[in-house]
């Protein structure tokens, strides 16, 4: 069983993919909800992947298209994550703009400037589970 720590304000937190496949929830039928309305043309209706290059370090990795369309188009718009939008969207949306860089509570909210770091923390910090929101080093 693994061991639970208590995430603090230099906790790195990220998407977490795996939660969102043992959940068995749909990650792609929840992105879906976050394209820009000008995005919705452009997403196929199947998964499809791509080959991407990470320009750095010359990389190669599987892409999903509807995630690649969200973070580099509707990511980029300055109204995709707005004051209206409840607090774990809008840290849902930051991971996806900023390509799911693990972030701390602090660093979210600098980015944000919504609530505190410390209600940041306990939200995304506790024992449930928000949109996949998880600290990145959750097995110790």
């Amino acid at each position: 069983m693994a061991k639970y720590i208590k995430p603090t304000l230099e906790t790195k937190f990220h998407i977490d993919f795996d939660w969102w496949r043992k959940q068995r929830q749909s990650l792609g039928a929840y992105l879906q909800g976050h394209l820009c309305p000008e995005a919705k043309n452009l997403h196929p209706t199947d998964n499809q992947t791509f080959d991407w290059v990470n320009p750095e370090t010359g990389e190669v990795f599987q892409i999903d298209m509807l995630w690649h369309i969200i973070q580099t188009h509707c990511g980029q718009q300055p109204n995709f994550i707005d004051d209206s939008l409840p607090l774990t969207r809008a840290i849902f949306r930051l991971f996806i703009a900023n390509d799911n860089t693990p972030l701390t509570s602090l660093e979210i909210y600098e980015m944000l400037h919504k609530k505190t770091p410390d209600l940041i923390l306990r939200t995304i910090g506790g024992h449930q589970v928000y949109d996949g929101i998880r600290p990145v080093n959750t097995s110790v």
